[in-house]
């Protein structure tokens, strides 16, 4: 028999990690948020909250995990992807960065998310590499290089350049990176 969880215990995890993010969102550190604030802006008490989780560092570190799942199923779709549409599945992939934009920025604060990025972005690179048809090609750009200089762009347009399409931005990117 497996195990399902209570869709009110569902619902109430979502109620506080929607919370953490929109405290986060309007610009206060975690430090800053207590459970009293996160449950107040949940409609939620206290005790529902310790129900849950221990301590707002746990339900961070459940918040996080939940996004950064997300973003490896879409990079690692990417991953075994070599067909004409690989370009189409970049827009894709920048399309969902898009609609997390708001939970990204929120929680690039915490140094675990930057890593887990540009981790999924450099296994991505030299893993399409490895599996490349251009065996003999010689690679010019160092993965760690491409990686900084892809999620730099990926971050740069999601702060700063929402004026640009992601259609653009996959273009621009599959400009500068051949492989």
């Amino acid at each position: 028999m497996t195990f399902k969880e209570d869709p009110r215990t569902i619902h109430t995890q979502e109620m506080l990690k929607e919370s953490l993010l929109t405290l986060l969102q309007e610009g206060n550190s975690l430090h800053q948020i207590s459970i009293q604030k996160l449950t107040k802006r949940a409609n939620l008490n206290r005790t529902t909250f310790y129900l849950h989780y221990q301590n707002i560092n746990e339900l961070k570190e459940h918040l996080t995990n939940d996004i950064l799942q997300g973003l490896t199923d879409k990079i690692e779709k990417l991953t075994f992807i070599f067909d004409r549409n690989r370009k189409e599945h970049l827009i894709q992939l920048l399309d969902y960065l898009l609609e997390q934009r708001n939970h990204i920025l929120a929680l690039v604060q915490f140094e675990q998310v930057e890593k887990h990025l540009i981790w999924l972005m450099k296994d991505l690179i030299e893993t399409r590499r490895s599996q490349s048809n251009n065996v003999g090609r010689k690679r010019i750009v160092d993965p760690d290089i491409k990686t900084a200089s892809i999620i730099g762009i990926i971050m740069w347009w999601l702060k700063d350049g929402l004026h640009l399409d992601s259609a653009y931005i996959a273009e621009q990117i599959n400009l500068m990176y051949r492989t």
